[in-house]
C-alpha cells in the first residue's frame, strides 16, 4: 500500500484544555522534521477517538503553509506565537 500514513502517539491530559496545550507543544517540538503535519493535530477522548477536537487554526497561508495559532485565535493568522508571520 502506497501514500501517506499518519502516526498516532497516545498521550493523556486530564481534561480537553490541557490535552489542547499539550498537544500543541508537541506539534510545535515535532516541527523541525520536515513529515510532521502540525495544523493537522487534534485530540480526541481516549474512549471515543472518532470526536476530534482541533488544536490549531489551521487556515491555509500564502505559499500553501498553514496558521500554527490556536483554533478560534483572535487577529491575523501566523505561523508564530505573538502574530508573527
Amino acid at each position: 500500500m502506497t501514500g501517506r500514513w499518519v502516526v498516532h502517539l497516545p498521550v493523556t491530559a486530564p481534561d480537553l484544555l490541557a490535552a489542547q496545550r499539550l498537544a500543541r507543544v508537541v506539534a510545535r517540538w515535532t516541527q523541525v522534521l520536515p513529515q510532521t503535519d502540525p495544523g493537522e493535530t487534534t485530540v480526541s477522548p481516549e474512549d471515543e477517538q472518532g470526536v476530534r477536537h482541533r488544536v490549531f487554526c489551521d487556515l491555509r497561508l500564502p505559499g500553501g503553509r498553514r496558521c500554527l495559532l490556536r483554533t478560534d485565535h483572535d487577529g491575523a493568522c501566523s505561523r508564530r506565537l505573538g502574530g508573527r508571520r
